[in-house]
């Protein structure tokens, strides 16, 4: 058996070259050395039952089959059930043939969520399995839900990895840090992001992690002053000054589709839209959203148009849509598939 842990250069371009009679040319992207398909696979909506899971292990397996090989989770994604699905699906795929380091797999911490189902009170879960635990006090707690503190990341890893059936996470997102500047003011946001990119990259030292990124909502959109802004520059020099040259900041998250254009039309980085930051930063970009969780797709011609929309805009690494459903994938793989 094989002792790769995760996703390589070798082998993402070996699953993109099995696919390369029936893919476009402009289908693989590139982050550092490894391959990833401009169509990723997400796992927010749906609900938290058995009958959904069986679906994601389905849609999971679906996309491998069409060229996709970004898969993208969150610790908090009904009650950490993508997780769980995506394991079970990888570990099909692997006995199907299809190598763990073929796939880039993403997940995500920030949120305070639940296991398995949400308890009839949050807060009493929240006090017994984070508070009393030592994972975190509420004063490290922002808008009630949001957690950034260097025990409970730490304790979120663990989690993702072993919901994953992971050794190695391939890309670990701060999920919406922008939502700490509800509660803390600027200052204590930056002293809170440096303690969690230490956490990050203690882990990617460790091998639990390969790379970091923001996965944002608001954050990279606002403009500068508003009170949710991120600037971007300011977060790679942060972690820049973590880890050095070679820190692993080097994804970012973001919603762009044709209601939300912001990323790549709106000047809220420096004078410059998000994706043009990024590239000068040197970040790989994908977006969430990318087809408004559904509302830009009532048909299959839709659905197709607002996601080559997204996927085409420059600068943009990899467009994520969420979707239980195989039919979906199906349909969203249109856009890459040679006709």
């Amino acid at each position: 058996m094989s002792d790769v842990t995760r996703a390589t250069r070798d082998g993402t371009a070996r699953f993109h070259a099995r696919h390369a009679g029936s893919s476009n040319a402009d289908h693989v992207r590139r982050l550092g050395g490894l391959s990833l398909s401009s169509v990723g696979l997400g796992s927010y909506l749906a609900p938290p039952d058995d009958a959904t899971d069986a679906r994601y292990e389905a849609a999971v397996q679906r996309a491998l089959a069409l060229g996709i090989n970004v898969l993208d989770a969150a610790i908090v994604y009904r009650n950490q059930r993508s997780e769980r699905a995506f394991g079970r699906a990888l570990r099909a795929a692997a006995a199907a043939g299809i190598g763990r380091d073929e796939v880039v797999v993403a997940s995500k911490a920030g949120f305070l969520g639940f296991d398995g189902h949400r308890p009839p009170d949050p807060r009493a879960y929240w006090q017994t399995s984070i508070v009393d635990a030592g994972l975190a006090g509420w004063d490290e707690i922002a808008a009630g839900c949001h957690c950034l503190a260097p025990r409970y990341l730490a304790e979120r890893i663990a989690r993702s990895r072993a919901n994953l059936g992971l050794a190695t996470i391939d890309i670990y997102y701060l999920h919406n840090p922008e939502t700490q500047l509800d509660d803390v003011d600027r200052p204590t946001f930056l002293r809170r992001m440096r303690a969690a990119y230490e956490v990050l990259e203690r882990a990617r030292a460790d091998g639990a992690i390969a790379r970091y990124g923001l996965a944002t909502w608001f954050g990279l959109r606002e403009p500068p002053g508003a009170k949710a802004h991120l600037d971007l520059a300011e977060l790679v020099a942060l972690a820049r000054e973590v880890g050095g040259d070679g820190h692993g900041l080097e994804v970012i998250q973001a919603p762009l589709n044709r209601s939300l254009p912001e990323a790549a039309e709106a000047p809220t980085q420096g004078g410059q839209p998000l994706l043009a930051a990024a590239r000068d930063l040197g970040l790989y970009v994908m977006s969430s959203a990318s087809i408004m969780q559904g509302k830009l797709a009532p048909d299959p011609a839709s659905a197709r148009a607002a996601l080559d929309w997204t996927r085409t805009r420059p600068g943009l690494g990899t467009a994520l849509v969420g979707t239980s459903r195989a039919e979906h994938v199906e349909i969203n793989a249109g856009v890459f598939r040679r006709a």
